[in-house]
């Protein structure tokens, strides 16, 4: 099959690698008709992981089952899937109490959690591709209404970046009447501003410094910041009374660039500590990894963050952070989007073939202006 296969740093390309096939009697074979290229793709496409050279990226996945273990009952040949980008087993003490981001079952020993096609997330491959293996199908894949054919693009937001940015907002303490400031308007900051305007946040702030990006939020009622422009943490402070937002989302990570273009991955942390209210909470979903060795300091390669903790305990802010349990929001998200309640796809700026991810990767990941969020169409002709 074809496949989007990792080189080297900003090298990727679309290459023959073998079909998967049925391991174990618990999985399925899925035909991947929609999978999209994440920002959290680019740390591994830059070079800032452990990426393996000849592995296949792709963690935000949905298509048609193919091909079912002897083991499966509840999924179908036909049926159309979401695949959390969490790769869980369901049994383990974690996946028992919904916490299927960290399984202890699906990873090497010693580490909670994996992905498909992801860094230090175990050893399954990536869905940009024309197949995927799923694991532990009866238990991990969702199975999608059947409008899904027609809204692919809204459903394959379920896989990561929509439960992302709910989970957010979950760990950010977010009640109706609340505000809320968000830092970062990639597409993960667009899911948590749609999360919060659907549990009726009172006002939604969203930082960022691209104006396409702005633009897209601008069009779901939040209210943009440039921080190119303007000072976000007294934008938000002028607008509270000098109080600060009730809560905040971190959404970018460790890869934070100020305004000026020089990185520091503590840059959206503290102005999130200045941002939010006393007693507030922050959900801080952005990347940060355990080493960085290409960061522009020793401190940062350990994968340390020089944190203003000292003005975050004196506000008695929590902060809740890590990566997704997106089965534990997934079926829901599912029938807002059934019933017509939000359109995730709304971020959508190009439906690509598989052939033109190399192409869709550079553009990305230099934030070209209208590049905000690429679904890849394995099946589509690339012609």
């Amino acid at each position: 099959m074809k496949a989007v296969v990792y080189r080297s740093p900003r090298d990727v390309r679309v290459e023959q690698v073998p079909d998967p096939r049925i391991e174990k009697p618990t999985d399925a074979i899925v035909r991947i008709t929609s999978t999209n290229i994440c920002g959290s793709d680019l740390h591994m496409y830059e070079g800032r992981t452990s990426f393996e050279p000849g592995r296949v990226f792709g963690h935000e996945n949905l298509g048609e089952v193919v091909e079912v273990g002897d083991a499966v009952e509840k999924i179908k040949v036909g049926d159309m899937v979401s695949a959390p980008f969490n790769v869980s087993c369901g049994h383990c003490r974690n996946c028992e109490r919904q916490l299927t981001n960290y399984c202890l079952t699906a990873n090497t020993p010693g580490i909670a959690g994996a992905a498909y096609g992801f860094a230090d997330m175990g050893p399954w491959q990536g869905g940009q591709a024309e197949y995927l293996r799923v694991p532990w199908a009866d238990f991990d894949a969702l199975r999608l209404p059947e409008d899904a054919r027609d809204r692919e693009n809204d459903y394959v937001m379920l896989s990561d970046i929509f439960p992302t940015g709910w989970h957010s907002t979950e760990m950010a303490g977010l009640y109706p009447g609340d505000t809320v400031v968000i830092y970062g308007a990639g597409p993960v900051g667009l899911m948590a501003a749609l999360s919060a305007t659907l549990k009726s946040a009172s006002r939604v702030w969203i930082v960022d410094r691209h104006p396409d990006r702005l633009r897209l939020a601008e069009e779901i009622g939040a209210i943009p910041i440039d921080d190119s422009k303007v000072d976000p943490v007294q934008f938000v402070l002028d607008q509270t009374n000098g109080w600060g937002a009730d809560c905040g989302c971190e959404c970018v990570g460790y890869q934070a660039h100020d305004p000026m273009g020089q990185e520091h991955n503590n840059d959206t942390l503290d102005k999130l500590v200045r941002s939010v209210k006393f007693t507030g909470r922050i959900g801080t979903v952005g990347v940060y990894v355990p080493q960085d060795p290409k960061a522009p300091d020793e401190f940062e390669k350990q994968g340390k963050v020089p944190f203003d903790f000292g003005l975050h305990w004196f506000k008695g802010q929590a902060q809740g952070a890590g990566q997704c349990p997106v089965k534990r929001y997934n079926r829901n998200l599912r029938s807002l989007i059934h019933e017509n309640k939000c359109t995730p796809s709304w971020i959508v700026s190009h439906e690509l073939p598989l052939e033109r991810a190399p192409e869709a990767y550079k553009a990305f990941d230099a934030r070209e202006n209208g590049w905000t969020k690429v679904v890849l169409k394995p099946q589509m002709s690339a012609s």
